[in-house]
């Protein structure tokens, strides 16, 4: 399963269950670690738990199984890794206090080089 498939089926899988505020991150300039970052909200423990439940099955039943689950306990933020795609779904103040969305993107000013 290539990694535009396994993006559609997360994306699919989302969807299903109501996640908020879809965002894919690419982020193959900035590690080696994953290809894409897909952050999703739900609106309490139970429903982020579901909604990650939905993309970890989704996954295992196209024959692509994460490489693991966290966040389980407390249902605030759960992480699914699907390795070239890593899933975060978090509740919605969980979301806004990590800002993994910012977290990611490039400040080219630190990156210029001054003359």
């Amino acid at each position: 399963m290539g990694v535009d498939e396994i993006r559609v089926l997360v994306k699919g899988a989302l969807e299903d269950l109501k996640a908020e505020n879809i965002v894919e991150l690419d982020v193959r300039d900035k590690t080696d670690v994953t290809d894409y970052i897909i952050i999703a909200s739900g609106n309490s423990s139970r429903h982020v738990k579901s909604i990650a439940n939905n993309v970890a099955v989704a996954a295992k039943k196209a024959g692509h199984p994460p490489i693991g689950v966290e966040g389980e306990t407390d249902g605030e933020w759960m992480l699914v890794d699907l390795a070239d795609v890593v899933v975060h779904v978090m509740q919605p103040q969980i979301r806004q206090f990590y800002d993994l969305e910012n977290l990611w993107q490039v400040d080219l000013s630190r990156h210029q080089e001054s003359f």
